[in-house]
């Protein structure tokens, strides 16, 4: 791993001059610098203890060599499994499907001459995409193997920068502070995405691993996330921790209400709930999972898609604290 230029470096310092805290968060532990040798630890917005170290940097491999397939002729994928979308204006849409991205988290590429980063965190129910570029230049991402409530931490190849996954913001390292775009993208079954992109591209397998099938059985059905990764408050509300929430900005709408409710028109959104999607994280098969349909969100005025997530409601409440939950 190379070093970040010294020119790069300087505009870094530059642009992030806030980043110097004043607040005590800790030291980070010694064995960490093994794995992350260029990554500037004297900057950090979060206390070191938060952060969870699981398995080692790399382990679980991020894609960097997207390839992909024409969507008429994957013949692996069943109608019901998730994938996320990406439709980027000048490119083919394309469809990344859940089962790879359970077990890489993160995929980069550049669609349309925009630099992405196709993330998911499983234990979250994260789903983001965000764009690459930050001042100074375009950064890839890999899979740090560390986790802060429950959340995928990654890292940047370029400064070894330590990356919230949920929120895409810089919280140790040269980039603390920083906070990527989060591009229009959205999770919906891959008969849904194959209807309406007949011509569109699927993303290959890139490796051989056990995809289709699901390492958290039964994990968005249980009463709590797993507490060795999540101590935090629990949702108010009586929302069940596992709950899947639409979350737009720094509000949040239940998927149980949405099921109820949709389409729905609030704060200038209007979200739309379509079954035929399965849970990626029910059962050992992903195919098999139970409905839990498909999240739209669009700008009620222009029609335009709007960026939003679908994570279940202790990591919305862990990541936007005085956020606004839409409850009836």
């Amino acid at each position: 791993m190379k070093p970040i230029p010294l020119a790069f470096a300087a505009l870094l310092s530059l642009s992030t001059g806030l980043l110097a805290q004043t607040q005590d968060f800790g030291a980070a532990p010694e064995h960490w610098k093994f794995d992350f040798p260029l990554t500037d630890f004297s900057k950090t917005n979060v206390h070191f203890t938060e952060i969870n170290t699981v398995i080692g940097r790399d382990q679980i491999p991020a894609v960097h060599d997207v390839t992909y397939l024409p969507a008429a002729d994957e013949t692996r994928l069943n109608g019901r499994e998730p994938v996320m979308t990406v439709e980027i204006e000048g490119a083919e849409p394309r469809a990344f499907p859940i089962r790879y991205l359970m077990f890489h988290e993160i995929a980069n590429d550049v669609v349309a001459g925009v630099p992405i980063a196709v993330t998911y965190c499983p234990l979250c129910n994260s789903g983001v995409v965000f764009d690459r570029r930050v001042e100074g230049g375009t950064i890839s991402f890999g899979v740090s193997g560390k986790l802060r409530n429950s959340d995928m931490v990654m890292y940047d190849l370029e400064t070894q920068s330590l990356w919230q996954q949920a929120v895409g913001e810089g919280i140790v390292g040269h980039f603390t502070g920083t906070t990527l775009t989060q591009l229009p993208a959205w999770m919906e079954s891959w008969d849904q995405f194959l209807s309406r992109n007949p011509d569109g591209l699927v993303m290959d397998a890139p490796r051989s691993a056990p995809y289709g099938q699901n390492p958290y059985v039964g994990y968005d059905t249980r009463n709590k996330p797993y507490v060795q990764f999540y101590n935090g408050e629990q949702p108010p509300h009586d929302i069940p921790a596992l709950m899947r929430v639409v979350r737009v900005g720094e509000r949040a709408w239940t998927l149980s209400r949405l099921q109820e409710a949709a389409p729905l028109t609030e704060h200038g959104v209007t979200i739309t709930w379509t079954e035929g999607q399965a849970s990626a994280l029910d059962t050992g098969r992903l195919a098999d999972g139970r409905e839990i349909g498909t999240i739209r969100v669009k700008d009620a005025e222009t029609g335009a898609d709007l960026p939003h997530d679908v994570m279940f409601a202790f990591a919305f409440n862990a990541f936007f604290p005085d956020g606004e939950w839409m409850i009836e």
